[in-house]
């Protein structure tokens, strides 16, 4: 059984994780800043209904979290390919030793700071697709993470995700909210659409008392009802969310938002879809190898697994959680103990639904004439592949609106299959 941890951060990394987003480029910065309004920089969004397609897969009444980790993880630190010839001498200092890391298989070893997604990935509950990237290259934060969450095949607008559109294009069970959304800071574009949608973020203010908080209500009441309605859905989200546990002054925002996922999707009459936005992985400077900037990223992130698997409780094993990102990094370091915008990463999942134990993917190789432009990791497996396969499998989604309305013009990234256990 995995521990749920029970400490906060120390200062030193609870330090280096708020000034994360600080520390990359700028285009990084400006990404932070545009869906942090309020001062949030982890903020969950579920679906609002519990679409009947759910209960349709298998009969399972399937679980999705998605993890959207913004700034582009390092996929090559996080999966280390040690069996790779060229892996030391291309990575240089960013280089982790094959007897640090938590060994896969005979050539793909785990980060150290990864224990909990080792212990699951032993128990087959947890698989990775290495070799991984979105359809557009270009190596931008503003277009890339569009690219990842509007589903389009390049550089294309929409103002919605293909989240959305799926639960749009389903039909809809019993409403666990009314029609509208509940959003604190911005909803990340995966989740924006015409399906009404719920949000909730764990942020650092304090609980508003009762007594102000019925003189709110009775002066929405009076005055605005919609707003009313809204204010009560947000407070429902809230109860789902907090639910009881672990000291919340103890835990981190990270934790906070995997322990409140965990509980909202184990709801009875909660939401079945959830995302969880994250930032703070673009790491120019001192990104370290074993330890530093990244493996402290790593850590919160796996203690923040751990704690949703907790909180979770016997929904673990209809759940899956799909952990991306919009890119990777260099393959070489970049002189500032660091790396720059990449191309191929690495995609986890993790849960009680994921046919584990597996690294998935073709290896391209490190050696200077496989890298894509000369400077990244080549993708051989497309990010929507891996989208499509979770939606058909796990959810049960027709392939008709996975390839028309989620994914349209994608027929080059078929679902990648066997990601859900059978």
């Amino acid at each position: 059984m995995i521990p749920v941890p029970n400490n906060k951060p120390t200062e030193a990394t609870a330090s280096r994780l708020s000034h994360a987003g600080a520390e990359g480029c700028a285009e990084s910065r400006l990404t932070l800043s545009r869906r942090s309004m309020l001062g949030i920089t982890a903020g969950l969004f579920s679906s609002a209904f519990m679409p009947r397609f759910a209960e349709a897969a298998g009969g399972g009444d399937p679980r999705l979290l998605v993890v959207i980790l913004r700034g582009g993880m390092d996929g090559l630190s996080t999966v280390v390919p040690y069996g790779d010839s060229s892996y030391v001498s291309m990575r240089g200092e960013l280089a982790i030793p094959a007897a640090s890391t938590t060994k896969l298989d005979s050539f793909f070893g785990l980060h150290p700071a990864l224990r909990n997604f080792a212990a699951f990935y032993k128990a087959g509950d947890a698989a990775i697709v290495h070799a991984t990237c979105v359809p557009l290259r270009n190596r931008s934060h503003f277009d890339a993470q569009d690219n990842l969450e509007n589903g389009l095949p390049g550089l294309k607008s929409n103002t919605t995700g293909w989240l959305n559109r799926v639960l749009t294009a389903l039909p809809a069970g019993e409403p666990i909210r009314s029609k509208g959304a509940i959003q604190i800071g911005q909803a990340p574009l995966l989740l924006r659409g015409t399906a009404p949608v719920l949000g909730w973020s764990p942020t650092s203010f304090g609980d508003v008392e009762e007594g102000t908080l019925n003189a709110i209500r009775m002066l929405y009441k009076n005055r605005d009802p919609q707003l009313l309605t809204y204010l009560d859905r947000g407070l429902k989200a809230k109860r789902f969310a907090e639910g009881l546990g672990s000291d919340p002054r103890q835990m981190s925002d990270l934790h906070k938002g995997f322990s409140g996922a965990g509980r909202m999707l184990a709801a009875q009459d909660g939401p079945r879809v959830a995302v969880l936005s994250v930032d703070g992985w673009d790491t120019h400077t001192e990104q370290g190898a074993a330890q530093g900037g990244l493996a402290d990223l790593l850590r919160e992130l796996d203690d923040g697994l751990a704690y949703f698997k907790g909180t979770a409780g016997a929904i673990w094993s209809k759940t899956v959680v799909l952990i991306v990102t919009e890119f990777g990094r260099t393959v070489r370091n970049n002189g500032n103990h660091g790396s720059d915008h990449g191309v191929a990463t690495v995609a986890l999942l993790a849960g009680g639904a994921v046919n584990g134990g597996r690294v998935i993917g073709d290896w391209p190789g490190l050696a200077a004439k496989n890298l894509y432009d000369g400077r990244d990791l080549r993708p051989t497996t497309d990010l929507r592949s891996i989208f499509k396969g979770v939606l058909r499998d796990h959810l049960g989604v027709p392939d008709a609106i996975i390839n028309k309305t989620a994914f349209p013009e994608s027929a080059i990234a078929p679902p990648l299959r066997d990601l859900i256990k059978a």
